[in-house]
């Protein structure tokens, strides 16, 4: 899976190729560290539920960064596929939502329209403040602001409610 923002900052997601793609010699073939969600971004999510003297070993920290990776790109190759269908080419958090309703995560829904309809609000207080397009103002750091969102949630939150989520 790689993804590269399009000239007005949003992210497209390109998915298609699994996990054997990164061990084939194809130029096209889709590197590892692409394919992977960086293990230090994973590794911080995993202490934020455990007690603070508690370690990691980094073979726990490498298969769960394989399984959120391997999860998050199913889940987004059924919300492309929805889009394709619909000759669209962007994936939004609708679709996301349809997603994870569609392969059974029903679970999962509506904690993250919960979180969508934050982060859209979020977004548009942040606009209203700046002035202008939100898009312009946080194009270097769209693959940040999920992770502070969370940790503002974190933060705010006690840890019986983050075990729900």
């Amino acid at each position: 899976m790689s993804d590269s923002p399009d000239s007005e900052g949003r992210l497209k997601v390109f998915v298609g190729a699994g996990p054997s793609a990164a061990s084939g010699s194809d130029d096209s073939a889709i590197k590892e560290q692409d394919r992977l969600l960086p293990i230090a971004n994973v590794g911080r999510i995993m202490k934020q539920i455990l007690p603070p003297n508690a370690k990691i070993s980094k073979e726990a920290k490498e298969t769960m960064q394989e399984c959120v990776s391997e999860f998050i790109s199913f889940v987004t190759g059924e919300a492309s596929d929805k889009c394709r269908k619909e000759k669209r080419k962007t994936v939004n958090g609708d679709d996301v939502c349809w997603a994870l309703s569609t392969l059974g995560f029903d679970d999962y829904v509506e904690p993250m329209r919960r979180y969508l309809q934050k982060y859209r609000e979020t977004e548009g207080d942040r606009a209203a403040a700046s002035g202008g397009n939100i898009r312009d103002d946080v194009r270097g750091e769209q693959g940040h602001f999920m992770f502070n969102a969370m940790d503002r949630q974190h933060n705010n939150s006690s840890s019986s409610s983050r075990r729900q989520f």
